[in-house]
């Protein structure tokens, strides 16, 4: 059983990697949001242990990482952040469960080659966090954008 206050974030998600890489399960102890009878987050947290089967890593919106896996409880997707990880276990048993089927990519219209103005918001449209960005001239006596 591994610890992780007693070592590295980046050593955590590296064997949270390998496990997904060799298909290995995973026991996980973690602080999850107790909810009410109404299904209502209440804020508090206490502590759970799944057995999980752990397909996707990622960072958040808020910038939180985040693994995804299948609960062999429940046979449900779960999502845990590595932050509220207390401690973890990589078993050598193998995958049973089916993990949702991952979301399709659909390209993008080409880009445009006659304009730099064109390809210019073209790019920024590809990125949703800056699709509403539009360029300004900085002004020297514009104060608005000191630190």
């Amino acid at each position: 059983m591994r610890h992780t206050n007693q070592q590295t974030t980046t050593k955590t998600l590296a064997d949270l990697y390998r496990s997904i890489d060799r298909q290995h399960v995973v026991t996980v102890s973690f602080l999850k949001e107790e909810k009410d009878d109404t299904g209502k987050k209440t804020g508090r947290l206490v502590e759970t242990v799944r057995s999980l089967e752990l397909y996707e890593i990622s960072t958040t919106s808020k910038g939180y990482i985040v693994f995804e896996a299948m609960d062999r409880a429940t046979g449900e997707s779960r999502t845990v952040r590595v932050d509220r990880v207390i401690s973890y276990t990589v078993h050598r048993m193998a995958y049973v469960l089916d993990r949702p089927a991952p979301t399709t990519y659909t390209h993008p219209t080409p880009a445009p080659p006659d304009s730099v103005e064109a390809l210019f918001f073209y790019e920024l449209a590809r990125d949703q966090d800056d699709a509403d960005y539009t360029p300004r001239t900085l002004i020297q006596a514009d104060t608005s954008l000191a630190a």
